[in-house]
């Protein structure tokens, strides 16, 4: 399987058991990952501190000696330079309760001892794929002016693609007062619109198409459909008086959205389900869902 299409990303590997700790570097050096190991949570995190690589992705046991992968978590999460770096727990603790701790400090993914290749290598691709989309969009935003909000008063865009929702996603956040805080929330909320509502693919369907590394390429085969052609998701953001207002709706019949505005200890092993709950989380003071579930309005106070 071949997952990784530019130069190698790099992934730290922290996991107090040899055996495992070499057999996760062989897998993910074998599909073209630059993967560090560490032994622990405290080298794991020296290696953090001393800025020489740049993480798409951290794959952490939870039960170590010395700093554990809660306790390293906790960390990672604190400190702006790794805050976004995905974090994906490898455990052998399965109850929900601790799957809601994780993800409640933060984790992105779970995956559980022991590990099925396939899913692996979907919620890994996943994961740096969150990573790169985040990075693109910080880098985009810091070349434009991001100074706007005091001049906004409404902006409305149609969009169609992919490529179109990334850059939409990186203009959009310029008009706000923290652009590094709502980007990732806003390109999130366009691709399920995209996805989901215009093109029809479905929770169960999405997960197969990651773990295939095939999601990209089924996207741009629904656009290409003559029932497609005209499908656009319609954006608008509002500057009021004390809040911004980013109202997306999209062509789709709507969802039941209320699953999704937390994160459950039950999608926490799949490799998607988390835009919703990571938007609402990270980036939004509110998200509301309108009638059928076709139009979602964000909010964040100001």
């Amino acid at each position: 399987m071949s997952v990784v299409s530019k130069a190698p990303y790099q992934l730290l590997v922290v996991e107090d058991d040899d055996f495992n700790r070499e057999l996760l570097y062989d897998l993910l050096s074998n599909v073209g990952y630059a993967v560090t190991l560490a032994e622990d949570g405290e080298e794991a995190w020296g290696i953090l501190q001393s800025g020489q690589q740049q993480f798409a992705a951290i794959l952490l046991d939870r039960m170590m000696p010395r700093l554990d992968g809660m306790g390293l978590l906790a960390s990672i999460k604190a400190d702006p330079r790794f805050a976004d770096v995905p974090v994906i727990f490898q455990t052998a603790i399965d109850q929900p309760a601790d799957i809601a701790e994780g993800i409640k400090a933060g984790a992105f993914y779970y995956l559980v001892k022991p590990i099925n290749t396939k899913v692996l290598f979907a919620i890994v691709q996943s994961a740096v794929s969150t990573f790169d989309l985040t990075f693109n969009l910080r880098q985009s935003a810091n070349n434009e002016q991001t100074n706007l909000a005091s001049m906004l008063v409404k902006v409305e865009y149609q969009v169609r693609t992919l490529p179109e929702v990334r850059t939409l996603s990186a203009t959009l956040s310029g008009y706000y007062p923290q652009p590094k805080r709502v980007m990732l929330g806003i390109s999130e909320l366009l691709i399920n619109a995209v996805e989901h509502g215009n093109l029809g693919i479905s929770y169960a369907e999405k997960s197969l198409l990651l773990q295939q590394g095939k999601w990209e390429s089924e996207v741009e085969c629904r656009l290409a459909l003559a029932d497609n052609a005209k499908k656009k998701v319609e954006v608008r953001l509002e500057h009021l008086e004390h809040e911004m207002s980013l109202t997306i709706r999209d062509s789709g019949p709507g969802f039941d959205s209320s699953k999704y505005m937390e994160m459950s200890p039950e999608r926490a092993f799949d490799p998607n389900g988390r835009g919703i709950s990571m938007s609402k989380m990270m980036s939004f003071d509110q998200i509301k869902y309108l009638g059928n579930g076709n139009e979602v309005v964000a909010l964040v106070k100001i």
